[in-house]
C-alpha cells in the first residue's frame, strides 16, 4: 500500500462518500434532495478515485458489481480502502515505525510522468520500461541526437573525451581535467549502462514472467530518476 501523506482528510472524503452512497428512504423533498446528493457524489468521486488508485493501483479489478445499484460496488470499495488505511495507520502507530519513505510523486518529473498510467493501472514493469524511454528520449532530446540511444548514448554523452561534430557531451561538472572530473563522468556513464542494462532491459525481455512487486519497481524508479536528474543538471558541450 503506498503511504497517504495526510491520512485524516482520506478518511473525511471517504466518510462523505460513503454517507452519500447509502440508500435512504424517501419524503416530500425526495426529488429536489436526490438531485443534490447525486451532484455532490460525482463531484466528490472524483477524489474518491484517486484515493482509491494511491491505496491500490488494482482497484478498478477487485470492485463488485450491481447492476440494479449505480454506487455500490464504489461504496463497498470505500469501505475497504478505508479500513485498510485505517489499519496502515494503526499499524505504524503501533510499531512506531517513522522510517523514510519514498513517493513516486517526489521522483524527477521525466520518470513519474513517464510512469504514471502504467503505474496507476498496476502495470509495474511495463511502468518502469516507460520511465527509462522517457529518460533516453529527453537525453535525446537535450543533446540534438537521434542516431543512438540508452547505453550507447550515455557512454557517448558522459565520455572524459572532448565533444566532437555529432557527439556532444554532457558535463555534470566543469572539465578541468582532474581526476574528479574523470571520477564523476565515469560514475555518470556506468551509472547509466548499469541502469540500461540491469533493469530496462531485463524488464523488456522477461514481460512473460509477470509483474515485479511494488517496492521493487520504485526502487527501479528511483535509479531513473537519480539519472534523470544528472541529466537534466548537466551541462551540454559542443564541438
Amino acid at each position: 500500500m503506498t503511504r497517504i501523506a495526510d491520512a485524516e482528510w482520506a478518511i473525511c472524503q471517504l466518510d462523505r462518500f460513503i454517507e452519500l452512497t447509502t440508500l435512504r428512504g424517501v419524503d416530500r423533498l425526495f426529488g429536489i434532495r436526490e438531485r443534490r446528493r447525486k451532484d455532490e457524489i460525482l463531484e466528490l468521486y472524483y477524489i474518491v478515485e484517486k484515493i482509491f488508485s494511491h491505496v491500490d493501483p488494482r482497484w478498478q479489478s477487485k470492485r463488485s458489481i450491481h447492476l440494479d445499484r449505480r454506487w455500490e460496488p464504489d461504496r463497498e470499495m470505500a469501505i475497504q480502502i478505508r479500513t485498510r488505511i485505517l489499519k496502515e495507520e494503526d499499524t505504524k502507530e503501533k510499531l512506531g515505525d517513522n522510517s523514510p519513505r519514498l513517493s513516486a510523486g517526489s521522483l524527477h518529473p521525466w520518470v513519474w510522468d513517464g510512469a504514471r498510467s502504467l503505474w496507476q493501472s498496476g502495470h509495474f514493469r511495463e511502468a518502469v520500461t516507460a520511465a527509462a524511454k522517457q529518460v533516453n528520449a529527453e537525453a535525446q532530446n537535450k543533446l540534438g541526437r537521434r542516431d543512438v540511444s540508452e547505453t550507447a548514448l550515455f557512454n557517448s554523452a558522459f565520455s572524459t573525451d572532448g565533444p566532437k561534430p555529432g557527439q556532444p557531451r554532457l558535463r555534470l561538472a566543469a572539465d578541468d581535467g582532474s581526476d574528479t572530473f574523470r571520477s564523476i563522468q565515469r560514475g555518470a556513464r556506468s551509472f547509466a549502462e548499469g541502469c540500461y542494462a540491469g533493469i530496462r532491459n531485463p524488464n523488456s525481455h522477461e514481460v512473460m514472467l509477470g509483474d515485479i512487486p511494488e517496492h521493487e519497481a520504485l526502487e527501479h524508479l528511483a535509479a531513473f530518476s537519480i539519472l534523470a536528474r544528472w541529466i537534466d543538471n548537466s551541462s551540454v558541450k559542443f564541438s
